[in-house]
């Protein structure tokens, strides 16, 4: 079959193709030049793409290629005669001495070079730029950071200022620490077992806060959501009347605080 005949002329001409290679731009109506046309009308299509391979050769030798079609024809496996025609009867490209080129070609080179040059002019305009404004930056951070260490001292010194552990509170004793929730809805609370605890915590954590009746209140609104406010009525002496009957919180609690 005749097709088949063209892919065994064309099967090495893109073999050997290199996946590190340049591009370059192939105008998508090519095929309406005068020239092609005329190029298409004697050679078909296998001359259209001997005639693009040729491009591609002229890219890869800064657009000058020696007249040798026997080479040419050798490199693509095709008839000396069809390399021959392509190249000289058609126009399609332009002589001095024993090479040839393309004025398309020749073109795009030079505009992918000019591109080429003002990208490194950009390239060193940015690189300086960016070194000044990491010079500058440095400088800011080192600034920042120590305006930052000594905000973060002043904070943490005003932290420290101003808490104290339960015990050296102005409500270390139970009366002073019931008086501070009259009023308030927490006022059914059982204010010997809040006391202890919130006093056991501090003492052993080490915790200091500015404010130990807010963190009770805290402590409370939490046992309150959960369901498990210890109230007033709560008595852990009380004795139960079914001893198998299951202990409340309540109960639990003050169970684990004495065997402590």
């Amino acid at each position: 079959m005749r097709w088949y005949s063209y892919y065994q002329q064309f099967r090495g001409l893109f073999y050997f193709m290199s996946k590190d290679t340049f591009y370059f731009s192939h105008d998508y109506n090519s095929r309406n030049d005068e020239k092609i046309k005329f190029l298409l009308r004697k050679h078909g299509f296998i001359g259209y793409g001997l005639f693009w391979a040729i491009i591609e050769d002229l890219y890869n030798n800064a657009n000058a290629l020696r007249t040798d079609y026997e080479g040419i024809a050798y490199d693509f496996r095709v008839d000396v005669l069809l390399i021959e025609s392509i190249i000289k009867d058609f126009d399609l490209f332009v002589f001095e001495g024993d090479t040839f080129g393309s004025l398309s070609v020749q073109k795009r080179i030079d505009e992918r070079d000019s591109k080429s040059v003002k990208a490194r002019e950009s390239a060193h305009k940015r690189w300086t730029n960016a070194n000044a404004m990491q010079s500058q930056c440095e400088g800011n951070a080192i600034k920042e950071s120590k305006g930052k260490e000594i905000k973060e001292s002043k904070v943490n010194k005003r932290k420290v200022e101003g808490t104290t552990l339960f015990v050296d509170s102005d409500v270390n004793t139970i009366e002073k620490f019931e008086q501070s929730f009259i009023g308030t809805q927490y006022e059914i609370a059982n204010f010997n077992y809040y006391f202890e605890v919130i006093k056991n915590w501090s003492d052993s954590k080490g915790e200091k806060k500015k404010d130990w009746i807010a963190t009770a209140k805290n402590w409370m609104a939490r046992d309150l959501t959960e369901g498990k406010l210890i109230d007033k009525n709560y008595n852990p002496n009380a004795k139960r009347i079914n001893p198998n009957q299951q202990l409340s919180y309540a109960e639990r609690e003050a169970a684990r605080r004495n065997s402590l």
